[in-house]
């Protein structure tokens, strides 16, 4: 209950651009979707498809990377006896759960068709079953860049991470499964996500 609170009272810092952005890409169909499936045709349907298995790829790292990183860190730290690096595991650990849950809720609220479905002729390159908005890779990959970079915030941290993140959105509408709605979204989300849980976790350790 104690976490929840902190997470709503840092909800409301967040930048009011921010905020509107996010509901604005909510409710698509405010502004209409053409600048939507013609943006994704364009990285569909003109893509290199030699890119195809590379893409494929990346796009199947991202459960992968994003919770076996954090496992990862915990592990070393359990057998240096490090308990800050234990800490910092968990702190990027649960940026992830709040994601996945927050995401997850979003989807089916949001319930939004996949762009293959509605549309045939976009080329179905790789999975997705569940509703459209936002991407779950996405949200995955820049909750774990974002939580990485704050708690480790070295430039050869960083950069590969939010390079790898960014790869990860492009394979979802590369291939198809994803409009660039759902990754913008995503990306914000699964950063914002992890900001938030950063904030948290700085205040139960204040106290």
């Amino acid at each position: 209950m104690i976490i929840l609170k902190l997470l709503l009272n840092q909800l409301k810092g967040l930048p009011l651009k921010l905020t509107i952005l996010f509901f604005c890409l909510v409710q698509p169909g405010l502004f209409g979707q053409n600048w939507d499936i013609n943006l994704l045709k364009h990285i569909n349907l003109d893509r290199n498809k030699s890119l195809d298995g590379t893409f494929r790829f990346i796009t199947s790292s991202a459960a992968p990377v994003s919770f076996g990183v954090p496992v990862l860190i915990c592990g070393t730290g359990l057998l240096k006896h490090d308990s800050l690096t234990v800490r910092k595991s968990l702190y990027i650990g649960s940026a992830m759960a709040v994601t996945v849950i927050i995401t997850t809720i979003t989807k089916y609220a949001v319930n939004r068709t996949r762009p293959f479905v509605k549309y045939p002729f976009i080329e179905k390159e790789t999975g997705g079953g569940s509703p459209s908005f936002p991407s779950g890779h996405t949200s995955e990959a820049f909750a774990l860049a974002t939580s990485a970079s704050l708690t480790y915030p070295k430039w050869y941290i960083i950069a590969p991470s939010f390079a790898w993140a960014g790869a990860v959105g492009y394979s979802r509408m590369d291939l198809g499964a994803h409009y660039p709605s759902d990754v913008l979204a995503g990306a914000i989300l699964g950063a914002g996500c992890a900001w938030l849980t950063d904030k948290v976790n700085q205040k139960l350790n204040s106290k």
